[in-house]
């Protein structure tokens, strides 16, 4: 039996956090739209169209894209609207797509596979991306390909709010007059190494003999060939609402001191969000869990803003537990968990002006990750030790 065509489609929300703001704010269309932190230490989140052209782009210092754009409107962003229009999205896809996976806060694929023998995919999809943009107005554009790589590449060629289908068989040729800078992983150095070699399109790569790319650039090389003829094999990885870091601690002895539950709530969060950064997540809902001696286990989640930070998720994991507590039972055993969680740890960090706390945190991951988990910790489970 022949093996069925694979189908990857790729859905990108354009300019996202500006998509967002527009449409809180109508006065903000078709104009020059930055959304980051402050004009002297921000960083940029995020610039609509208007504000590109002028050069303008995500992660620029904020003091350089007020130099080259300073007419352009400045906003700090509502965090908690994108989590909720990214959530309103998820819950669009998650109803239609038979296989989908959140990329990151704005990203999905959706793996469409065998399901030609029942409908047009190419219809399919762009079916699903104008009911996207009927319910909740957010522009979207999408690219559909036999591959994940091809896909989201056709998406960025398929922008602003624009589609793209890439037939099968097309793939090369389709890849071939774009820039090598087009492949994730190409930088700025190995961009200069392949321009010193004359290579300057993803045509140029895939007429490179293999041996050549690999002297030049090692096993990276090899991979890049194999990408400039259209061949990828990534796998849309299913989404689970239910994929989750967590922990939870049974005590020898049953404990009923609120200040060290609450030291070891912290210390619990604190381990969590380290692993959350580690694997460069974004949360959008954690959980407090509490078992007490005869067994009863109740627990509390609430939906957030999705982040990384401990400052952020400390607070809210208190908050529930003092919600779910029985004053004065003991405990047997506490618990945290995260949950919903999704890619883009770097754009969590830029959502506000808070670019020397990102830069605070790797450094305190930095010394967790040479030391151990408990090498730093905060005041209040120290102080709880030292009791």
């Amino acid at each position: 039996m022949a093996e069925a065509q694979r189908y990857i489609a790729h859905f990108d929300l354009d300019s996202f956090f500006v998509s967002v703001e527009m449409l809180n704010d109508p006065s903000l269309k078709g104009k020059a739209v930055i959304v980051g932190g402050s004009r002297d230490r921000g960083v940029v989140t995020t610039c609509s169209y208007e504000a590109r052209k002028f050069g303008v782009h995500s992660a620029m210092p904020m003091k350089k894209a007020m130099q080259l754009c300073p007419h352009a409107i400045l906003v700090r962003g509502t965090r908690g609207e994108y989590s909720r229009y990214s959530r309103w999205v998820t819950e669009i896809i998650a109803a239609k797509a038979p296989l989908f996976e959140k990329a990151s806060i704005d990203e999905f694929y959706i793996d469409l596979t065998g399901m030609d023998r029942f409908f047009d995919p190419y219809q399919w999809t762009i079916d699903l991306r104008q009911e996207i943009m009927d319910t909740t107005q957010l522009p979207i554009s999408f690219g559909l390909a036999t591959n994940k790589m091809v896909a989201k590449i056709a998406t960025d060629e398929a922008k602003p709010n624009g589609y793209l289908f890439v037939e099968p068989g097309m793939e090369k040729a389709f890849l071939a007059p774009l820039s090598v800078a087009k492949f994730s992983g190409v930088g700025e150095q190995t961009l200069k190494t392949l321009n010193q070699m004359g290579i300057q399109t993803i045509r140029d790569v895939s007429e490179t003999p293999v041996a050549l790319l690999e002297k030049k650039l090692g096993k990276w090389g090899a991979d890049l060939w194999q990408k400039s003829q259209g061949i990828h094999h990534g796998q849309v990885h299913a989404y689970h609402e239910a994929k989750s870091i967590s922990t939870e601690n049974t005590f020898e002895e049953n404990k009923t001191d609120i200040s060290f539950l609450l030291a070891e709530l912290v210390r619990m969060t604190e381990k969590v969000a380290f692993e959350l950064r580690r694997d460069e997540k974004l949360t959008g809902c954690i959980a407090v869990k509490i078992r007490y001696p005869d067994f009863e286990t109740t627990s509390r989640q609430t939906t957030i803003d999705y982040t990384l930070r401990d400052d952020e998720l400390i607070p809210v994991a208190i908050k529930l537990f003092h919600e779910l507590y029985r004053k004065g039972n003991p405990v047997r055993l506490l618990g945290v968990r995260l949950s919903e969680l999704t890619n883009h740890a770097v754009q969590g960090s830029l959502f506000d002006d808070a670019t020397r706390k990102h830069e605070l945190y790797k450094a305190i991951d930095a010394v967790k990750n040479r030391f151990g988990k408990s090498a730093l910790q905060k005041a209040r489970t120290v102080r709880k030790k030292l009791e």
